[in-house]
């Protein structure tokens, strides 16, 4: 599951979530801890999530790590420390299951990624490859529901949660519709 770019894992169950993904950021080592390789990459192992059935599918969903090589370096800070640009990469596989039926598929979501954490709680995710995220109804530029989106693109998540989705070269691939 090596990519090239290495890999984005993105905080699978912060993006399919309500919460803003910056609070799992938040909790960061300052960027001066480092891994042994001297290279300030940290562990950023990602959360199961659990969706209630209308939220993201139409039934209910539970998603799963099963592969989480995920790791994040602090690019750059704000004057009180906390995370200003984060860089995030490694093999993420996050099984999604329809916890109705049983019914499962194993999501590569392994990319690369810059998210700048802006002062007013928005995002700006800078993407190469798949990333999983989930749209709330109403809530972006995708309809309800999970989606691998793999490619080239930026997210741009507003501080009321809203994500604009704008793809220079990729697809998003629906994920509701695999485990229905």
């Amino acid at each position: 599951m090596r990519r090239t770019w290495a890999a984005l894992p993105v905080l699978a169950a912060v993006l399919v979530s309500t919460a803003p993904a910056s609070a799992a950021a938040h909790t960061s080592p300052p960027p001066s801890t480092s891994l042994s390789t001297g290279s300030g990459w940290e562990p950023a192992p990602q959360a199961p999530f659990d969706a209630a059935a209308g939220v993201r599918c139409d039934f209910p969903v539970h998603g799963e790590p099963v592969v989480d090589e995920v790791v994040q370096r602090v690019l750059d800070t704000y004057p009180d420390g906390t995370p200003k640009r984060v860089e995030y990469k490694g093999d993420l596989i996050v099984r999604v299951t329809n916890t109705d039926t049983g019914a499962f598929y194993d999501a590569d979501a392994g990319g690369r990624a810059v998210v700048d954490h802006r002062a007013d709680g928005s995002e700006l995710w800078s993407v190469v490859g798949p990333v999983l995220f989930g749209f709330a109804e109403n809530g972006g530029t995708l309809a309800r529901g999970l989606y691998i989106v793999d490619g080239v693109y930026t997210m741009d998540i507003s501080a009321t949660r809203y994500k604009t989705l704008t793809m220079l070269h990729g697809t998003a691939d629906p994920l509701c519709a695999r485990i229905d």
